[in-house]
C-alpha cells in the first residue's frame, strides 16, 4: 500500500529517561526515517521547584540530541499548558494542516511495526466515517495473536491515529453530557454497558474539575457520533509510565498486562466495518473484573478512577 507517513506528534514535560525511552523505540521504528515528528515541549508550572525546573530542562535538552526521525519539529511552551490543553491545541493544528495525525506521548514504547499499522489503517479506513480513531494499544482481553486488528466501540489514548474528518468534530465543552444524568439506558452505553464510570469521569471533568482530561471528551464526541476505533490483536505500544516518577499514576498498571512484542506487526485488517461483538465482550468481563460492581466506598470507587481508568484516559500532567 502506498502512502505518505502522517506526522507524528510527540508530547513531553519533565520525564527526561522516559522520553528517551520513548524516543529510542520511536527511532526504531522501521518508518521513523520516512517519517515528519513533532515534538511538543510543555513549560513548567509558575509555582515548579527548582528540581523541576532543571527536568524541563533536561528533556529538552535531550529532544535535541539526535535526529529521531527523517525531519524533527520542536515546539516549545514557555508555560505550562497541561497535557490536556496541549494535545487539544497540537493535535487541532497539525490534523488541519496534515488531515491526519499520529498521537504519542512521553512514556510510550512503541513496536517496530507500530508506524506501518499507523499508517496502513489510516489510509485504508480514511473516507470510512464511523472509524474516528486508530489505536496502538491492546487490552489485555485474551485476543489470539494473528497479526490482525478489529474494530471496538470504543477509543483509547497510549498511542493513536486520526483524522481531520473526525477531529473536527472533538467538543471540549462536550455538549449534551447533561443527558447523561437523566438518561439511564445513555449512560449505561457510555459506561460499556455499566462497566466502567465514564459517566462519572465526565461530569467530574465539567462540573468538578478534579480531572483535566481530553480523553474522556473525546470518547464522548466519538460516542455521540456512534464511531468505532480500530485496534491490534496484540499491543504495539507498552506504557512504561507508572510508578513512584509518575504524577498521577503512582501505582501498578491494571492494564499492564498486555502482550508487548517489540518486533510485532499487524497485516490483517477487517473489510467489514463494524466492532467486533465477541472482543466487546471480553473487554467489558475485563472492566468486571477490575472495577467489580460491589465497591462499596465512594473513595475508593474514585481512587480506581483515577489511577486506574484514566491509566487509559490518562489524567493530564499540568
Amino acid at each position: 500500500m502506498q502512502y505518505n507517513p502522517a506526522p507524528i506528534l510527540l508530547f513531553v514535560y519533565k520525564r527526561p529517561a522516559h522520553t528517551k525511552r520513548t524516543l529510542e523505540a520511536l527511532a526504531a521504528d522501521m518508518l521513523a526515517d520516512e517519517s515528519v515528528l513533532y515534538i511538543y515541549a510543555d513549560g513548567p508550572r509558575a509555582d515548579a521547584s527548582d528540581d523541576d525546573r532543571r527536568l524541563v530542562t533536561e528533556v529538552r535538552r535531550l529532544i535535541r540530541d539526535r535526529k529521531w526521525c527523517k525531519e524533527v519539529h520542536i515546539i516549545e511552551s514557555a508555560q505550562n499548558k497541561g497535557l490536556a490543553n496541549s494535545i487539544i491545541e497540537g493535535v487541532t493544528r497539525q490534523v488541519n494542516e496534515h488531515g491526519r495525525v499520529i498521537v504519542l506521548e512521553d512514556d510510550l514504547i512503541v513496536a517496530r511495526g507500530f508506524l506501518k499499522y499507523m499508517n496502513e489503517a489510516l489510509e485504508r479506513y480514511e473516507k470510512q466515517d464511523k472509524v474516528m480513531q486508530v489505536c496502538g494499544y491492546q487490552f489485555p482481553i485474551g485476543v489470539p495473536a494473528t497479526r490482525s486488528a478489529f474494530f471496538l466501540p470504543l477509543t483509547a489514548s497510549w498511542g493513536w491515529a486520526t483524522w481531520k474528518r473526525a477531529w473536527s468534530q472533538f467538543d471540549p465543552r462536550a455538549e449534551g453530557y447533561e443527558e447523561l444524568k437523566t438518561n439511564p439506558d445513555l449512560a449505561r452505553r457510555f459506561d460499556l454497558n455499566g462497566t466502567i464510570k465514564y459517566k462519572d469521569m465526565l461530569i467530574d471533568q465539567m462540573e468538578r474539575k478534579n480531572i483535566s482530561s481530553w480523553a474522556i471528551r473525546w470518547w464522548w464526541t466519538v460516542f455521540k457520533a456512534d464511531g468505532i476505533s480500530l485496534f491490534p490483536d496484540n499491543s504495539l505500544v507498552n506504557n512504561v509510565g507508572f510508578g513512584k516518577d509518575a504524577t498521577h499514576t503512582k501505582g501498578p498498571n491494571p492494564f499492564g498486562r498486555s502482550k508487548f512484542d517489540p518486533e510485532y506487526t499487524i497485516f490483517n485488517f477487517p473489510e467489514t466495518i463494524g466492532a467486533n461483538e465477541e472482543y466487546f465482550l471480553r473487554l467489558q468481563e475485563m472492566y468486571r473484573r477490575i472495577y467489580p460492581a460491589n465497591e462499596r466506598f465512594v473513595d475508593k470507587v474514585i481512587r480506581k478512577l483515577r489511577y486506574g481508568i484514566d491509566s487509559i484516559f490518562r489524567r493530564e500532567e499540568v
